[in-house]
């Protein structure tokens, strides 16, 4: 173990760790929003502890806050956090083989942890940069949601945190990024017209769902060509 922990170098320490303080902010947004918007201090600290999911947090608790279904907030968490099938997939064996290590690794499982791993290049040095990475982050995202729902409780009225800005804004932060590839910009588009469009007749959480009838407008790859190419 401890040669794995020495093919950490200085600057991949200090990757993980502006990351890790970038997170504790953002757990800190989280908890005080959280316990603002009128949800007993246990909850986001709970919630951060078992389910350890930002963007997944951020939206069941937007979805509540106003009046939305649990339903509907556990199933847009769950959808958002899909894309960790392949992540899984691609981060098996970097994780490890024994079954303490792939229950607790694959909670460790977030976005950062696998960039950091899959941009390794040595298997060794990989897995320490999962391990590193995944227990900074908890560890700091824990601490900022627990300081963040203390704080928030000095605050009387929520509308002062300017909730109806900060989810969206969370939301829209953790998709931008992939609207830069080729295809994702115009499904993204449908289905925040369609989310708009019913939020009006519709219960919170559910135009969320919806959006999800935006991927019909994912660009499909033409089907490989079966003529031989031989002049008639």
């Amino acid at each position: 173990m401890r040669s794995i922990w020495r093919t950490l170098d200085a600057d991949l320490w200090r990757g993980v760790l502006a990351i890790a303080a970038a997170a504790a902010i953002n757990g800190a947004s989280f908890g005080a929003i959280a316990v603002a918007a009128g949800l007993p201090l246990w909850v986001p600290v709970v919630m951060s502890l078992l389910v350890f999911a930002g963007g997944s947090q951020y939206l069941a608790v937007g979805v509540v806050a106003v009046g939305g279904s649990p339903i509907a907030a556990v199933v847009g968490g769950l959808i958002l956090n899909a894309r960790h099938l392949p992540f899984g997939l691609a981060v098996g064996e970097v994780v490890g083989k024994s079954w303490p290590a792939r229950v607790i690794g694959s909670h460790l499982l977030i976005d950062e942890s696998v960039a950091f791993a899959m941009a390794q290049k040595d298997p060794t040095r990989a897995r320490a940069a999962y391990w590193a990475c995944g227990a900074s982050l908890f560890l700091a995202w824990n601490a900022g949601v627990l300081g963040g729902a203390l704080a928030g409780r000095l605050v009387s009225d929520p509308n002062a945190l300017g909730l109806d800005a900060v989810f969206p804004a969370v939301m829209l932060a953790l998709v931008l990024p992939a609207l830069h590839e080729a295809g994702k910009l115009r499904p993204a588009l449908l289905g925040a017209v369609i989310a708009l469009a019913t939020t009006p007749f519709l219960p919170p959480g559910v135009p969320v769902l919806l959006a999800l009838a935006g991927l019909v407008a994912v660009p499909r790859k033409p089907a490989p060509s079966t003529e031989s190419g031989m002049a008639a």
